[in-house]
């Protein structure tokens, strides 16, 4: 009787704990939840005081992860690539006079140690390095890295040669160096790698709509990874600015070429909420899994105003990188084991509000409310103030099956520049079936984090029609949002496929094509599949309200293949048959 009395309460808590695993957060949403700085460059600040980062790097390092990038004054770290601690660190020493603390840095593990450099033009900026940087454990390497360079990224090869590569210009092209490992002196001199070919491939014109105006295109960013001995030398193209802002790659047979372009861009998102996906890194998970990390573009308040995002990434069969995008800034499953990428890891959470009617406490000026749930970063609502009781409501149409909502705050009148270690956001998030009785979805008025694109995965789906978000506190400025982005099910159909899908492609130019179909009556968007073999549609659009999109990426030498999906709170549609375009 005692052995089947403790048999049963060792099998409550074999439950129990069971139960409290399964409460972790598994989902991840773009852009990812950091504490961003805010630019601490004054002249960028002309226009509103702002959060801004780019140009990102992460690296494993002793089972956990590490990312560094522009100008945050330290680093964040993390054991689950979902909860990232930040490490406060100056890497500027005093005779340093920029504002440039590891504008756009190099990351790279040598052996048993972390190496760090910051972008310069000049020769008296240090290598820093660290055993231990969990704990902000760090030294010079080299006091003074003489070669210098601008977009820098190291790289060691299997038999440990170290490589650096460099270069940010519209003229100039990315250039790439053996260094000694030990003192980090270069052997011989800079070879240059590649240049951009906007002649040939669309995708690489400079501006939003790929026309060139203004400036030629920028190549900058550059990052090396290896796979089954060739080397994929990755670059950001054509403007950090822009929705088309993406990371391309040219493979070659050494460290340092030659290296040949791939046709289309291996990270691009030129769609959806948050857009852009240029000048990253690309990284293995403690499960070898392939990520890109990169930069989201917003750019409202000056050009360089910019936040991160991570995606699935790696190489199929034939050796062709690849990075999803599809339903990038959707919730997507976080890694546990060694999986295949070029299966999704989407949830098949929708978005259940997109141009759904909202209500509001108040609004300041021109910041409409519905601003809020018209699926672009850059445009917000704000309340006219900052005071605790101000509040959002948003209406899913129908009840609806909750999983989880992203709260992206927006900068309306933020007080001051650079890190700030002791601010903080705090709100409650409410929901209602009728509008009238309302209960707690997430309470978080005792926070005391900096939470500016808060996630909330829910333990337990909720049945709601209106989701109410009303605010406690704020670090800076007024209760602004630029997205309260609901996810689930709207428990309805499932849109039909996409009809009379066509795609012009003009002899006049062939870097471009018109692509028209016939509106889905209950779609809110679709996406679009773009490759240059019809079984590898690894690029992906989604656009919203519309039936047509100008599309003028193209390689003007190759043949292109493209699908498309409809969209709605309820599902996906099957895609159309590929569509071929000589």
């Amino acid at each position: 009787m005692a052995k089947q009395k403790y048999t049963a309460m060792f099998l409550m808590l074999f439950l129990s704990i069971g139960a409290f695993a399964q409460k972790k957060q598994l989902t991840y949403c773009n852009p990812i939840n950091l504490d961003y700085g805010y630019t601490p460059i004054p002249n960028f600040a002309t226009q509103g005081k702002h959060r801004a980062t780019a140009d990102p790097v992460i690296v494993t390092y002793k089972g956990d992860y590490y990312l560094f990038s522009t100008n945050q004054w330290g680093y964040w770290w993390s054991s689950d690539m979902n909860n990232w601690k930040f490490v406060s660190k100056n890497f500027l020493r005093p005779e340093h006079k920029v504002y440039d603390d590891l504008c756009a840095p190099s990351v790279w593990v040598q052996g048993d140690t972390m190496l760090v450099f910051g972008s310069t033009y000049s020769k008296n900026f240090p290598i820093w390095m660290s055993t231990d940087p969990k704990k902000n454990e760090w030294k010079e390497a080299v006091h003074e890295f003489e070669i210098g360079g601008w977009d820098p990224a190291h790289f060691v090869d299997d038999d440990g040669k170290l490589y650096m590569y460099n270069g940010s210009s519209n003229s100039y092209p990315l250039y790439g160096i053996e260094l000694n490992r030990k003192t980090f002196a270069p052997i011989g001199t800079r070879k240059e790698l590649l240049l951009l070919n906007p002649e040939r491939f669309g995708w690489q014109r400079f501006g939003e709509y790929l026309d060139n105006t203004f400036l030629d295109p920028f190549m900058e960013g550059a990052w090396v990874t290896k796979h089954n001995s060739k080397y994929y030398l990755q670059y950001g193209a054509p403007g950090t600015e822009f929705s088309g802002y993406a990371d391309g790659v040219a493979v070659g047979p050494t460290p340092l070429g030659p290296f040949e372009h791939q046709s289309t861009p291996f990270s691009w998102k030129p769609g959806g909420f948050a857009r852009g996906a240029g000048h990253g890194a690309t990284y293995q998970d403690k499960w070898n899994n392939y990520w890109h990390v990169s930069t989201i573009a917003i750019s409202v308040k000056n050009n360089f105003e910019r936040r991160l995002g991570i995606w699935p990434a790696g190489f199929d069969k034939d050796d062709v990188m690849y990075m999803d995008a599809a339903f990038g800034d959707y919730p997507h499953y976080l890694p546990t084991e060694a999986q295949d990428h070029l299966k999704s890891g989407f949830t098949g959470w929708m978005l259940l509000n997109y141009n759904k009617p909202v209500t509001v406490s108040s609004t300041l000026g021109s910041f409409y409310a519905n601003n809020a749930v018209d699926e672009s970063i850059k445009t917000y609502w704000s309340a006219k103030t900052a005071d605790k009781g101000e509040w959002i409501q948003t209406d899913l149409g129908n009840v609806s099956t909750v999983n989880a909502v992203q709260i992206n705050y927006a900068d309306q009148d933020a007080e001051f520049l650079g890190k700030r270690l002791d601010i903080y956001h705090q709100y409650k998030l409410w929901y209602s079936t009728d509008g009238v009785k309302w209960k707690i979805l997430k309470d978080k008025s005792a926070n005391k984090t900096d939470v500016p694109h808060d996630y909330v995965e829910l333990e337990q789906p909720v049945k709601a029609r209106y989701v109410k978000l009303e605010n406690i506190h704020m670090p800076t400025g007024k209760f602004a949002i630029s997205g309260l982005r609901v996810f689930g099910n709207g428990n309805q159909s499932a849109p039909k496929s996409v009809k009379d899908f066509v795609v012009l492609r003009t002899e006049k130019d062939k870097r471009s094509a018109w692509l028209k179909w016939a509106p889905v009556e209950d779609a809110y968007a679709y996406n679009i599949y773009i490759g240059t073999e019809p079984d590898k549609l690894y690029n992906c659009i989604m656009i919203h309200n519309t039936n047509e999109y100008w599309y003028k990426g193209m390689d003007k030498n190759k043949t292109y293949y493209f699908s498309i999906e409809a969209i709605n709170e309820s599902g996906v549609a099957p895609r159309t048959e590929v569509a071929k375009v000589n």
